[in-house]
């Protein structure tokens, strides 16, 4: 039975204050974005999900004609671009959104911030420590912002909800985090040829291993970690020699806290969905467990967490709950100067705890 967020009593240690789900923060036209790279699917979730909070989408571009055509047809409210530069001619654009290959997210994101622009990028943000450095000088030099759609978390309800019951105290100090982010390969011929080469992607730790990294900094409440041990492999997809499927890394924060993470291309056709992404965060008073996109066998589907402590066990279905607040207060950010979403450094540090990993994975 799901004991609704109501029910949840402070004497348990587990009560917090639910807000609705956020309203749109802004009106037409007072936050104009474009979104300028399609390449992964993720360019629609966070351009869908910045103007449900109140931006509204101005330009559309992409290099690739077939992407760009798809794209006009997906937001025939945006003008299309004919080229970047167009783009970041226009003093009206605040943020510029991609999802570009990972290799070129960077070099992107520093021409978008020299134009003054914001940037907002798919995961993972670099796939070199040249680039974080790069990006870093960038950020400090424009004081433009570099935010990352580390969407496992801050595009799902059951992750913001856990990182609100533990900046309350409901499961004490946060002693070690499971990770766990599996993904469905599907037919490797609808996927682009960049994913199956290395020196685009940047390995499979690089790449969806910056989820975990991230949800690892913010559940942690650390600032920086030390990876201490990973390793990658190619168990089963030999027609691809430079694709990895499978990777697992440990990480120590610097408050302790200790991590384990592994991501994979193993998600059988059988699931309901595209990966049975879960966390479990175990506490000095207790323990959450999200169960972020499916809960196996039941039809529930996902978003469910499972908190248990000293006094009771709670499921909660985190659907239409808190929301996902972080493209609002992205927004506002934005348009204020503040840094309530996600700090720059934050957004910098997962991206950069991942390709850590992945050195140490391929020194091995």
């Amino acid at each position: 039975m799901i004991t609704p967020l109501s029910e949840l009593k402070k004497a348990d240690g587990s009560n917090f204050v639910i807000s609705a789900p956020p309203a749109p923060v802004c009106g037409p036209d007072e936050f104009c974005i474009a979104t300028v790279s399609f390449e992964h699917g993720h360019a629609n979730g966070m351009s869908h999900a910045l103007c449900e909070a109140g931006a509204t989408l101005k330009w559309i571009y992409d290099r690739n004609p077939v992407l760009l055509k798809q794209a006009a047809e997906r937001y025939p409210q945006a003008k299309v671009a004919r080229s970047l530069d167009e783009v970041l001619d226009d003093p009206q654009v605040k943020m510029v959104c991609a999802a570009d290959v990972p290799s070129r997210r960077a070099d992107l994101g520093i021409q978008c911030m020299n134009a003054g622009k914001d940037y907002f990028t798919d995961k993972g943000p670099f796939t070199t420590l040249q680039q974080v450095a790069d990006v870093r000088a960038t950020v400090k030099a424009t004081g433009r912002k570099y935010m990352v759609y580390y969407g496992e978390r801050i595009a799902n309800e059951s992750g913001m909800l856990a990182g609100d019951l533990i900046a309350l105290g409901a499961i004490g100090k946060v002693m070690h985090i499971l990770g766990l982010g599996p993904h469905r390969i599907g037919n490797p011929q609808n996927r682009p040829e960049w994913f199956f080469q290395k020196r685009y992607y940047g390995g499979i730790l690089c790449d969806i291993g910056s989820h975990q990294c991230e949800q690892f900094l913010t559940y942690a409440g650390t600032e920086n970690a030390t990876v201490t041990n990973a390793r990658v492999m190619n168990f089963n997809h030999p027609q691809f020699p430079e694709l990895e499927d499978f990777g697992e890394a440990n990480l120590v924060g610097d408050n302790g806290t200790s991590f384990y993470f592994r991501v994979d291309w193993f998600t059988p056709d059988g699931l309901s969905s595209w990966g049975d992404g879960r966390t479990i965060i175990l506490g000095t008073e207790g323990t959450i467990e999200l169960r972020k996109y499916v809960n196996l066998a039941t039809g529930e589907g996902g978003n469910q967490l499972f908190m248990f402590d000293g006094k009771q066990e709670v499921h909660v279905n985190a659907s239409h709950t808190v929301g996902c607040r972080f493209f609002n207060d992205l927004i506002l950010d934005c348009l204020n100067r503040t840094e309530n979403a996600m700090t720059q450094e934050h957004a910098i540090r997962a991206g950069e705890l991942c390709i850590k990993a992945q050195l140490l994975a391929d020194a091995k």
